[in-house]
């Protein structure tokens, strides 16, 4: 097993949660990775960019697919099936990928279900980003330009998707905090900063912890 340093991040929408993890990877001076696994798994399996990107962190519709997998893949991979459902194939493509990546270097990954896809990896670092209604709301006006009333609808809707996804495709509940090392509110310290705090636990990890 590699003993490469892995920090995942989950997120609410609109937590600024890609931003932290972004930040806290040019501080570490590692890898970082979030819709460029996307390109990757399109490149793997020589399916469209944009047709990935249209599945990408959604759970398939198929009810009848689901009804016959079961919980097959809370069991691991169990390989790219030609009929198998453009989100099915994508979750599990770029969950190979996750892990060659991880393989390779320390890293941050973003969403994907990277904290469950990872589990294994003695060096796994696991966060969690959410932040007050309110503050999303605002930082997702201001990010796309959209009203607050708006904004708030984007919010519960992506949220509820990315919940989906991480139900279906692990079998556990996102968000739940005895998934994650750490789950940080956002909005009491602003982007750097909690990158910065960040950084001091993933140090003291270094220091204390790693296997």
């Amino acid at each position: 097993m590699n003993s490469n340093l892995i920090i995942t991040i989950g997120r609410q929408y609109g937590s600024a949660g890609r931003h932290i993890g972004e930040e806290l990877a040019n501080k570490l001076g590692i890898k970082f990775y979030n819709n460029d696994l996307i390109k990757l798994a399109a490149e793997k399996s020589g399916m469209a960019h944009h047709v990935l990107g249209e599945a990408d962190e959604k759970a398939t519709n198929s009810l009848l697919y689901t009804l016959a997998m079961g919980s097959s893949f809370w069991g691991g991979n169990a390989g790219v099936a030609f009929d198998m459902p453009i989100n099915d194939k994508l979750f599990i493509t770029q969950s190979d990928i996750i892990k060659e990546l991880a393989n390779e270097g320390p890293a941050v990954f973003i969403g994907r279900c990277a904290d469950y896809v990872l589990r294994d990896y003695p060096n796994l670092i696991k966060v969690f980003i959410y932040a007050p209604l309110e503050f999303r709301c605002q930082h997702v006006a201001e990010l796309h330009d959209v009203k607050p009333e708006k904004a708030k609808d984007i919010i519960i809707k992506t949220d509820k998707r990315r919940a989906n996804y991480y139900n279906y495709y692990t079998g556990q509940k996102w968000g739940k905090l005895e998934n994650f090392d750490l789950a940080i509110d956002s909005a009491r310290l602003g982007i750097e900063p909690t990158a910065d705090m960040l950084c001091q636990y993933v140090e003291f990890y270094k220091a204390h912890c790693m296997k």
